[in-house]
C-alpha cells in the first residue's frame, strides 16, 4: 500500500510546522535583519494564523530564542568546516586561532541578520532551548587554543607581585580572560567593519592587517 502522501501523525505535523516556524525565522532575518522578527511576520510567511506560533513558543523570546540556535550550529559547522580543511596544513595552536578568527569574521560578513541576533542576549532566553550547550563550546575551543598558543609568564614574572611585566612579556592572566578579550575584539572588527567605521579610520580595505594586529595584541608578536 502506498503511503507517500499519507497525511502525518499530529506530531509529525506539529514537529513539521515548528521547524518551519524557525527556517521561515531565519530567512526573514537574513533578509531583512532583526527588527523584521516579528511573530506575526514570521506565521505570515509559513501560512498560519498568527497565533499559531505560541502553540510552540509561548513568547516571542522564545522563537528569537530557536532561531538563534539555528544561526550558532550554522557558525558552529562552519567554524569546523574551516578549521578542518587548513589546520591538515597549519596544525600549530597559533595558525588555528587565525583560521577560526578568520572564518568567524567571514560569518559575520556574509550572515549578517543572523550574527546579530545570535548575540543580542536582550532578546534572546540564553538559558533555554540549548543556546548555552550549541555556543559554550565554542567558546571552549577557543579558550583551549589559547592555552596552547599563548606564551607563559617568564619564571618570576608573577602577576601577583605587582611588578610590572618585562619588555616583549604579555602579562599573566587567564586563557579564558584572554579568550573574552579576543572575542569582543573579534565582535568590535566585525560590527565596525560592517558599518564600513574601521576602514575609515584605518584606511584599510583588508581586514586581515587588523585581525593579525588583534592576535598579537593578545597573544604576543607572531615568531618569526
Amino acid at each position: 500500500m502506498d503511503t507517500s502522501n499519507a497525511p502525518g501523525t499530529p506530531e509529525q505535523e506539529d514537529g513539521g510546522l515548528r521547524a518551519r516556524l524557525v527556517t521561515v525565522g531565519a530567512e526573514l532575518v537574513a533578509a531583512e535583519g532583526v527588527q523584521a522578527l516579528t511573530l506575526r511576520e514570521i506565521a505570515r510567511r509559513a501560512g498560519v494564523s498568527h497565533g499559531a506560533p505560541r502553540r510552540y513558543f509561548p513568547t516571542h523570546l522564545s522563537l528569537l530564542s530557536a532561531i538563534a540556535r539555528r544561526g550558532f550550529g550554522e557558525l558552529s559547522e562552519h567554524l569546523a568546516a574551516e578549521a578542518g580543511e587548513r589546520n591538515a596544513t597549519a596544525p600549530d595552536p597559533r595558525s588555528q586561532l587565525l583560521t577560526l578568527a578568520r572564518a568567524y569574521l567571514g560569518f559575520a560578513r556574509t550572515h549578517p541578520g543572523m550574527y546579530e541576533l545570535m548575540f543580542r542576549h536582550d532578546l534572546l532566553e540564553s538559558g533555554h532551548l540549548g543556546l548555552r550547550e550549541t555556543s559554550l563550546p565554542m567558546f571552549t575551543a577557543l579558550v583551549d587554543l589559547i592555552a596552547q598558543a599563548r606564551p607563559r609568564p617568564a619564571a618570576g614574572n608573577h602577576s601577583d607581585t605587582g611588578a610590572r611585566p618585562g619588555a616583549g612579556t604579555l602579562p599573566a592572566a587567564e586563557p579564558r580572560v584572554v579568550a573574552g578579550a579576543l572575542w569582543a575584539n573579534l565582535h568590535g572588527i566585525a560590527q565596525l567593519w560592517s558599518w564600513g567605521a574601521l576602514q575609515l579610520a584605518t584606511g584599510a580595505d583588508d581586514v586581515e592587517p587588523v585581525l593579525r594586529a588583534a592576535l598579537d595584541a593578545h597573544l604576543g608578536p607572531a615568531p618569526r
